[in-house]
C-alpha cells in the first residue's frame, strides 16, 4: 500500500533531475503517472527528445507501475490541456499535478536581453499558470486536487545573475497562494517548493573562484533530487489535506518551511508624512528591521544536513 493508491499524477519535466525521481516514487507510492518531459537542453529553445519522458516511464512500467509518457510543452495551453485529456483517457482521472519543469537564461540584469527575459517566464510562470488554469475546473468539480509548484530561493531571497527566474519563481510563490486560498472550501490545495538539489539546472552555475567551486560541491554531494521528491509527493497525498498555500523548501535532509510577507513594523505621523520627514525620521526609525541584501548563500551559510 503506498500514500498515492489510486490517484492519477501528471508530472512535469518528468525526465531528468527532480522531475524524474518524482515520478519513479509517485509511481512507487501507488500512483498512475503521465510522465511529461520535452526532452530539451537546459536553456531551452531546441525541438527536445521523446527519449527522457518515455525511458522513465518505461522505468515505471518495467517495475510494476503503470506510467504514459507525454513529450510536449508547458508552455502551450492547447498542450497542457491535451495532458489532462490524456491522464483522463489513459489512466481514467487526473489528482495532482506536480510541475518542476523548467530553463535558465542566467546573466546580469543589465545585460540582459529581451528573449531570455521572456523565455524563463514563459516556462517557469506561464508553465504554471497553464498546468493550473488547465485542470483547476476538473479538480474544483471532484472537489479533489493537488498542485505542488516549484519556487527558488532566487525568488525567496535573490540571487545575482538570475532577475528573469526570480521574477518568475516569486511569480508562483503569488500564484500558488491564490489558488490555495481560492481552492480551500473545494479540497484544492497547492503548496510551492524551493529545491535545493544538484540537477542539470544547477551544473550550469559558473565556478568562477574557489568559494563557488566548494559550494558547487557541497550542492552535488549533500543535495540530491531524490530527496526534494520525497517532500513534493509527500504534499499530493490525501493524507496531507491540512497543508496548502505554504512555501518549503528542501536542503540536504533539511525540509525549511519559510516565512511569507507579512508587516515587521510601521510608523505614523498623526500630521502626516512629507518627504523630508519620512527622511528625517521614518526610514531611520525602520533601517535597523531591513532586509540586507545578502544571496541565498548568507541565509544559508552552512553545509547540508
Amino acid at each position: 500500500m503506498g500514500i498515492l493508491d489510486g490517484k492519477v499524477v501528471l508530472v512535469t519535466g518528468g525526465g531528468n533531475g527532480i522531475g524524474r525521481e518524482v515520478a519513479l516514487l509517485a509511481a512507487a507510492q501507488g500512483a498512475k503517472v503521465l510522465v511529461n518531459d520535452l526532452g530539451g537542453s537546459v536553456a531551452g529553445g531546441d525541438e527536445g527528445s521523446t527519449g527522457p519522458a518515455e525511458t522513465v516511464a518505461g522505468e515505471i512500467r518495467a517495475a510494476g507501475g503503470e506510467a504514459a509518457s507525454n513529450t510536449e510543452s508547458v508552455t502551450s495551453m492547447a498542450s497542457v490541456k491535451g495532458m489532462v485529456e490524456q491522464a483522463k483517457d489513459t489512466f481514467g482521472g487526473l489528482h495532482a499535478i506536480i510541475n518542476p519543469a523548467g530553463i535558465l537564461r542566467d546573466g546580469m540584469f543589465h545585460k540582459m536581453s529581451d528573449a531570455d527575459w521572456d523565455a524563463v517566464l514563459e516556462v517557469h510562470l506561464r508553465g504554471s499558470y497553464n498546468v493550473t488554469r488547465a485542470s483547476i475546473e476538473l479538480f474544483r468539480d471532484q472537489q479533489e486536487g493537488a498542485y505542488v509548484l516549484f519556487t527558488s530561493t532566487s525568488g525567496l531571497i535573490g540571487n545575482i545573475g538570475q532577475a528573469n527566474y526570480a521574477a518568475a519563481k516569486l511569480g508562483i510563490m503569488g500564484l500558488s497562494r491564490i489558488i490555495a486560498m481560492e481552492g480551500a472550501m473545494k479540497n484544492v490545495r497547492s503548496n510551492i517548493i524551493a529545491p535545493f538539489a544538484w540537477t542539470r539546472m544547477i551544473a550550469t552555475i559558473p565556478v568562477k573562484d574557489e568559494a563557488s567551486a566548494q559550494r558547487v560541491d557541497r550542492m552535488r554531494n549533500a543535495m540530491r533530487a531524490d530527496q526534494v521528491a520525497q517532500l513534493a509527493v509527500a504534499l499530493v497525498s490525501p493524507l496531507a489535506k491540512e497543508t496548502s498555500g505554504q512555501v518549503f523548501a528542501v536542503r540536504g535532509n533539511e525540509v525549511v518551511l519559510f516565512n511569507q510577507p507579512r508587516p515587521i513594523r510601521s510608523v505614523a505621523r498623526m500630521e502626516g508624512w512629507t518627504p523630508e520627514s519620512i527622511l528625517d525620521q521614518a526610514l531611520p526609525s525602520m533601517k535597523a528591521d531591513y532586509t540586507d541584501l545578502g544571496a541565498t548563500a548568507s541565509v544559508f551559510p552552512y553545509d547540508p544536513i
